[in-house]
Parts: C-alpha cells; structure tokens; sequence
C-alpha cells in the first residue's frame, strides 16, 4: 500500500505553486494601474512610520499628509526634486545605469557609502514596499520600478515623489511640508524655499527646511544653479 500522496492532491499543489505567482504578479499591475490615477491615501513608508508611532510612541501624533495636484505646486518644487535627487530623470526608464556604475566604484574605494537610485525607485520602494536592506525587497523595487516606468508618465512619478517623500519628521509631500516650515501652500512657494525642501533630502530627520544650518543653504545654492543650467521647469515640460 503506498504511502504517497493521491495524483490528484499532488497535481492540485503544483497548480497552486503556478496560480499564487501569476496572482501576485496582476495584483502588483493592477496596483501600479490604479495609481496612475487615484492619489494614494498613504505610502507604505508613512503607514509604517505610524504604525511606530501608536506602538512605541512617545509621539503618538498622526503623520502630516496633504495630497496636492502637480499643477498646485509651485514649478520650482518638482525642478528643484529632479535637480537634487535624478537629473537623468526626464531620459532613463528608472534605473540610471551611468550613475549605478559610479557609485559601484565610489563604494569599492571604500569611506562613505554612495547610492545610485532614480526618482522612480524611490517612488517604488516608498509607495510598496517595506524599509530594509534585503534581495528580495532590491527585487521588488526594480519590479516596481518598471511597472512604474511603464504605466505612468513622467509627470505622474514626479508628482507621486513629491507628494509621498519625507521632508521632515512625520511630515509627508510638498503640501505639508510647505505648511510646517513655511506657512504657505505649496503652490505659493518661492525658488529659495523649493530648493530648500529638496535640500534636505535624504535626510529630512536630520535637517530642517525651516531653519537651515550651514549644509542645507550651501546645497539649497548648489541646487539653484544646478535648476538654472537645466534650463529651469521647462527641462521636465519638455519631455
């Protein structure tokens, strides 16, 4: 009498290993689908940052979130992002393969550790994903990365990364961000004030648009002539 399992249950287990890829991949299309046109409610980022909030406290506040449409914000913001952050933006299809090899030389010199991710990757991995330094979060992100390349305009991503990218601690997109450190909307923001908020990235925690120490005013001037040799907001207009 054998002790196997029947035919049938076995060949039930391997139409789920076939059925359970092929559903995650449409969930994660219809995902990338949907946001192309539906404004996000939060970020997987801020849903965790939260999350950490209410379990760990000692601030239990709720993060600040505004969603503003690309033409509220003021035109200098996403020149500004693009200028700091990915000026390859408007001609890559997400990944920057010129500035991965650099970084890639940077890093094996050895000193500081230098990334090489695109404006879309962040997007991905802010929008989807979970923090952390894994393969399988690396794989996601590029994943992600082409579905949002495929999908949407450039416009779309560069307003998705304005509106979901961490200016400050808890405080999320360009609209809150314009409130908390400048008392404006985000449409009324001046040159200064948008190359100050891209200034701070990546790392809002550590420095503040509002009060800026030495750091941010010489990046925020860096930026400022990094966005007129682009030819200003019409270098994205363009694309």
């Amino acid at each position: 009498m054998g002790t196997g399992q029947p035919a049938g249950k076995r060949r039930r287990g391997w139409r789920w290993l076939l059925i359970v890829p092929f559903v995650l991949v449409l969930f994660s299309v219809l995902q990338v689908l949907v946001l192309r046109f539906v404004d996000p409610p939060f970020s997987m980022v801020m849903a965790a940052d939260q999350a950490g909030r209410w379990i760990h406290g000692p601030d239990r506040s709720l993060v600040a979130y505004d969603w503003v449409d690309h033409g509220q914000m003021a035109a200098c913001l996403p020149i500004s992002l693009v200028a700091a952050e990915d000026q390859q933006f408007p001609f890559h299809r997400g990944f920057d393969l010129d500035a991965i090899a650099k970084a890639r030389r940077h890093n094996e010199r050895g000193g500081k550790v230098r990334g090489a991710s695109t404006i879309s990757q962040q997007v991905a991995k802010n929008l989807f994903l979970w923090q952390g330094r894994s393969w399988l979060r690396k794989g996601l992100e590029a994943w992600y990365t082409a579905l949002i390349e495929l999908f949407w305009p450039k416009q779309r991503i560069i307003e998705m990364y304005a509106n979901i990218a961490e200016f400050g601690p808890g405080v999320y997109g360009a609209q809150a961000a314009s409130h908390r450190f400048f008392g404006r909307d985000a449409a009324r923001l001046s040159a200064g004030q948008c190359a100050r908020l891209a200034a701070v990235l990546p790392s809002p925690r550590r420095y503040n648009a509002a009060t800026p120490g030495p750091y941010v005013q010489r990046r925020a001037a860096w930026i400022q002539r990094q966005v007129r040799q682009l030819g200003g907001p019409g270098y994205l207009q363009e694309q």
